[in-house]
């Protein structure tokens, strides 16, 4: 292979390549949020903060959402044996879609001492899409029930989201408007930086094509 055609395969493969990580990217903003819990217990009012971690990962036409606390955010006069505790929430979705996405999690592994924070197990739970574009997922009400009793804590805070996340409806329904054609999307960083990257990819291989054609050009004036 001539120095010319290595040069020219090589600047493809890697137009190519940079074109396809820059599409993998995820157009996602992820963030720990401290959520200020008020809890009614059965004997009296509590009160915790706990950082709230949210992530998603597609699954067929939805997303597996995971909802994990960093902090117990109440506690029992009692000991709480094993299996004793089943923790649920919900979780607000905002942006695109105004719903809330229901999440569980196993009951407490291991017996939990009295007087000490309730650890609560990661929570999951399904979001499906109904319409195409950035949502945020933000804790909403904790329930936990233990010993015949429900304890339910409110956020007082009023905490921001945990996850934003670009989404796609099964189908595309109720896709965005389409941007103009000689302005990039205002959608914020990570989204600018993914339009110029596809955008330079897509000169990239405009250009590698462009050396491509005239080889061959080239080489059809010499025969």
């Amino acid at each position: 292979m001539s120095d010319r055609k290595r040069s020219t395969a090589l600047a493809l493969a890697s137009a190519l390549a940079g074109s396809a990580v820059l599409l993998a990217a995820p157009a996602a903003r992820a963030a720990v949020v401290d959520v200020a819990y008020d809890c009614k217990t059965p004997i009296g009012d509590k009160s915790a903060v706990s950082p709230i971690d949210i992530k998603a990962v597609k699954e067929g036409d939805g997303y597996k959402l995971t909802v994990s606390f960093q902090k117990g955010v109440s506690s029992s006069p009692i000991e709480l044996g094993k299996g004793a505790m089943s923790p649920s929430a919900v979780v607000l979705v905002g942006g695109a879609e105004k719903t809330t996405v229901p999440v569980s999690g196993p009951a407490n592994p291991e017996a939990v001492p009295a007087d000490t924070p309730i650890r609560i197990t990661d929570l999951s739970g399904t979001y499906t899409p109904k319409k195409s574009g950035k949502v945020t997922f933000t804790a909403g009400v904790l329930t936990i029930k233990a010993m015949g009793t429900t304890t339910t804590c409110t956020p007082g805070n009023t905490p921001g989201p945990s996850l934003e996340l670009d989404v796609t409806a099964a189908g595309g329904g109720g896709a965005p408007a389409a941007t103009a054609p000689d302005t990039l999307p205002q959608t914020g960083p990570t989204d600018s930086a993914l339009a110029l990257g596809t955008l330079g990819g897509t000169v990239l291989l405009s250009g590698a094509a462009g050396m491509l054609w005239l080889t061959r050009r080239g080489r059809r004036a010499r025969s």
